[in-house]
């Protein structure tokens, strides 16, 4: 055999036993090669999210401030004393929490509503503190282990003092409330600034709920770190003692054994028992029962979804807001972008001899309200099936708006700058009479029309976007082109 093919063997027999052996490692030797870049992650995280917390809050408490010196300024035209004894220390109020939340004061207790997220990487931190000698390097792991669960207690911390200020603005938001429906008659801007009091107040709570959300959406590296654990009996074990799950709800130690259902009535017996109770009732007491059941079991989940709605099921305090919400109000800037690509053919029978292709960029304004930008490039594929040749045939500048209407359909608005090299045949054309000086490379187009966003059964296309557009300056267009456009996109 040639030195060469031996060789090859040789390393080709090697690596199916490495590989071999890396599907056979028992969950122990897992953890051993326990990434350590899932301290990094969750460093990152907590700190990101105290660091938000910390602004956002800042920021809403300051705006709370400016509103109820305005109301109080508009209460002293009509009631001087009373507005002194409703807003009398707000403002200091409002310093001490805005100082409180900037520092690094520690904040015992329970963040408010049961956070998953946060119970679970707790816990796993907690368990490789105390476990470090399962991983390769012990005593670097403790250390990482110990200042990754200090700033998950820090945000922690932190979020026991968004629940602190979300209690107190709405202390403030009733009192107000409270004081103010005293009077008929309200002055129309007393009415507004109350209304704007509200607003913020919502939009606060509605900020802390998605931030709470984050935490229960771990990032791929930080849920790589928790499967590993959780394929170790010694953490799940961990988990039922000491994460804050078992705390609410403490289970005996021997919870899972026959030992524990010692003196407890099996499913058999209760049976038995609820059919003696239902003798009584006639032959259609069962079927009677179980209606009131379903019905039952029918007005608890619409009532969950009335809650879930309100925000209620994570923040454990619904507030029925008295106008109508802006979900993009809580996200940052680049959550509020929506990418987007769409294209365009022209046909000439039945073969394609220039298609545009656009990018675009759009900005939510609201739930229903989109504005952007982008820009296209138009390719040309020849004359006919027999002559085919890619050519440049142009790009574009566009503005568009989307208004939703109703379900998945859009009004669609926008301007666009079209720029096409101009040829000789031009000024050739039946349909215009113009001279070279009468022709320009830029053409504008005005467009308003109809969209519609389809769901396919795709990973990659499930927001395709159907578009039909008129546009109304393609008649004073030189060379004039088609007024109705097709276009077929995808936003992301």
């Amino acid at each position: 055999m040639p030195p060469k093919l031996t060789c090859v063997l040789i390393i080709a027999v090697f690596l199916c036993h490495s590989g071999r052996a890396q599907d056979n490692l028992s969950p122990i030797d897992k953890v051993i090669n326990f990434p350590s870049s899932f301290f990094t992650k969750v460093n990152k995280k907590t700190a990101q999210l105290e660091e938000r917390l910390t602004k956002q809050t800042e920021k809403y408490l300051q705006k709370l401030a400016k509103q109820e010196q305005r109301l109080q300024r508009k209460l002293s035209k009509i009631d001087s004393t009373a507005a002194k004894q409703l807003f009398a220390n707000s403002e200091s109020q409002y310093t001490k929490l805005r100082s409180e939340i900037a520092g690094d004061s520690v904040v015992t207790g329970r963040s408010g509503a049961y956070i998953p997220g946060m119970d679970s990487l707790k816990t796993s931190l907690s368990f490789i503190e105390q476990n470090s000698s399962l991983l390769s390097s012990a005593k670097e792991a403790k250390k990482k282990a110990q200042e990754s669960l200090a700033g998950v207690s820090g945000l922690q911390s932190k979020l026991q003092q968004t629940e602190q200020v979300k209690a107190f603005i709405r202390q403030r938001k009733q009192l107000i409330k409270e004081s103010l429906s005293k009077y008929t008659n309200l002055p129309k801007g007393l009415t507004k600034g109350l209304a704007d009091f509200n607003k913020q107040a919502y939009y606060y709570s509605a900020q802390l709920k998605e931030y709470k959300e984050m935490l229960n959406d771990p990032d791929k590296m930080i849920q790589k770190g928790l499967s590993l654990l959780n394929k170790l009996p010694a953490f799940t074990q961990f988990m039922k003692q000491h994460s804050e799950l078992a705390s609410l709800f403490r289970l005996p130690d021997n919870y899972g054994t026959p030992q524990s259902l010692a003196g407890l009535q099996t499913r058999a017996q209760v049976q038995q028992q609820i059919q003696s109770q239902l003798a009584g009732g006639g032959p259609n007491a069962q079927q009677y029962l179980q209606q009131n059941l379903q019905a039952a079991q029918s007005q608890l989940n619409q009532l969950k979804d009335k809650i879930n709605k309100l925000g209620g099921s994570s923040s454990g305090d619904a507030d029925m807001p008295d106008f109508k919400p802006n979900n993009q109000k809580t996200k940052s800037f680049w959550q509020r972008l929506e990418y987007g690509t769409n294209f365009q053919t022209a046909k000439n029978n039945f073969f394609p001899t220039t298609t545009d292709m656009g990018l675009s960029v759009g900005y939510k304004l609201n739930d229903k309200s989109t504005v952007g930008v982008g820009a296209s490039y138009k390719m040309g594929w020849g004359k006919d099936i027999k002559h085919i040749a890619i050519t440049h045939q142009g790009m574009g500048l566009r503005s568009f708006l989307d208004i939703k209407l109703k379900g998945s359909f859009f009004a669609s608005g926008g301007l666009e700058y079209n720029y096409q090299p101009l040829k000789a045949d031009s000024v050739n054309t039946p349909s215009t009479g113009a001279h070279w000086d009468e022709i320009s490379s830029w053409q504008k187009s005005g467009l308003v029309g109809i969209s519609k966003i389809i769901s396919i059964k795709s990973k990659f296309f499930k927001k395709t976007k159907l578009q039909l557009l008129w546009d109304f300056l393609s008649y004073q267009q030189v060379p004039r082109t088609q007024p109705l456009k097709f276009r077929v996109g995808y936003n992301f």
